[in-house]
Parts: C-alpha cells; structure tokens; sequence
C-alpha cells in the first residue's frame, strides 16, 4: 500500500503537531510519524480545517522536527484484532500483547470507537450476571453485555471489589434456557486505564490465582503509558 507522505508540519503543541497542505485528511484518521532518527509513531487526527490537520501524538511529540519529521496518512482508522484467543491474554492501551506471548491471530479487525448506536434495534437485556455482591445484584442489576464503570475514592477499596465482580461473575440460569449459562459462554473483557504498577500487579495477580483468567481479556494501560 501507498500511503500519502507529507514533511509540512507547521508546529507542535504539546501532544498535537499540526500540519498544513494536506489533501483530503479525514477525521480520526491514523498518521504514521517518522522521526529523523528513523524512530516511528502514531497519531490519531483530530481536527480538519480546510487542508489543515492536527494530530494527537500517542507516544508524545518530544523530538519531532517540524522541517525533517515525515507524516504518513493512512486512509484508515484505528482498528484492533479481536479474535477468541484473546482470552486469557494481557494488552497494553493499544492492543499490543505485553504478557510475552505470541501476536493474536485476528479473525477480524474492528473499529475501536463502534458503530452508532440504534436504540430501536437494541435487544432488551433478559441475561443477568450475578456477582455475588448483593448491592449491586439486587439494586444495580448487572444484564450481559453492559459496560460498568467502577467510580469510586481514595481510600476505598475499589479494586478489591472489581476483582471480586470478575472472580464471581457468572450469568443466572435461566429454566428455558439451562446451555446459555454454562462457563464457556461466558467472558470478561477488563480494562484498567491510568493505574500504576502496583495496581495492574495486583489484578494480574489475583485473576491469575482464582482460575478467572482464562475467562478474562485484559487490558492494562499504566500511568506512564501514552493516552
């Protein structure tokens, strides 16, 4: 594939380069950097104005020189590779493994901001996961499928409840339908974003000593990770 190049970059604030003379950018579109030095990142456009783009730097823009840093724009957005042998697996923020094992054979790649949501088309929620937390059982009822923030402040135990969710989460069975209940129809995809090392240290941990990680997807992204 042949990608548009362009070394027009008109400035850098902060974590943004900014550049001009560029034909036809695209909103959210991914820019490939290369630095003078040969070293390569990414970037996500942010912003069009006309043939103006401006570019979030995931890896930050320390080093980039407006005259010699080479942006290359791809026509695409970002995807990541979802495949079943994700399960049991460790990513960092973007998708990459950091567990030290093998790249995961995608069987396809999906647009990480999704599709538009249609509210008319949206199946009503019959499955519901027990966590064994009666709170949230009973008045915060948790259906299959849904997203759950965990808010929470200094000092509470916020991540001990969140690996306990995942350690005794499981679907309620239902007498029509006995087979949807079973373990292997039932997964965990958990993200902790901006935590420090102590903290993934910890999920990792406990998920690995329980069992519950062969039924987990996780996803770590540490304080000192790009945005």
């Amino acid at each position: 594939l042949h990608f548009l190049a362009y070394k027009t970059v008109t400035g850098v604030n902060g974590p943004l380069v900014i550049l001009g003379d560029v034909k036809f950018p695209q909103y959210a579109e991914i820019v490939q950097l290369t630095l003078p030095d040969g070293t390569k990142r990414s970037g996500q456009v942010l912003e069009i104005t006309r043939n103006k783009a401006v570019v979030q730097v995931f890896e930050g823009t320390a080093g980039i020189d407006a005259k010699n840093t080479s942006c290359e724009f791809t026509g695409d957005i970002l995807r990541t590779p979802v495949s079943e042998d994700m399960l049991g697996r460790i990513f960092n923020g973007s998708g990459k493994p950091i567990d030290k094992g093998p790249p995961v054979l995608a069987e396809d790649f999906l647009d990480i901001n999704g599709q538009p949501i249609n509210p008319r088309s949206r199946i009503y929620p019959e499955e519901m996961i027990q966590t064994g937390i009666s709170a949230i059982d009973v008045m915060n009822s948790i259906a299959r499928g849904q997203k759950i923030p965990i808010f929470s402040a200094a000092g509470l135990p916020h991540n001990e409840i969140a690996a306990q969710i995942v350690r005794q989460g499981g679907l309620v069975k239902l007498p029509d339908r006995p087979h949807d209940a079973k373990e292997e129809n039932f997964a965990i995809v958990f993200a902790a974003m901006g935590v420090n090392m102590e903290t993934a240290r910890f999920f990792k941990q406990d998920f690995e000593e329980n069992g519950s990680m062969e039924s987990v997807c996780l996803f770590l992204n540490l304080a000192n990770d790009p945005t």
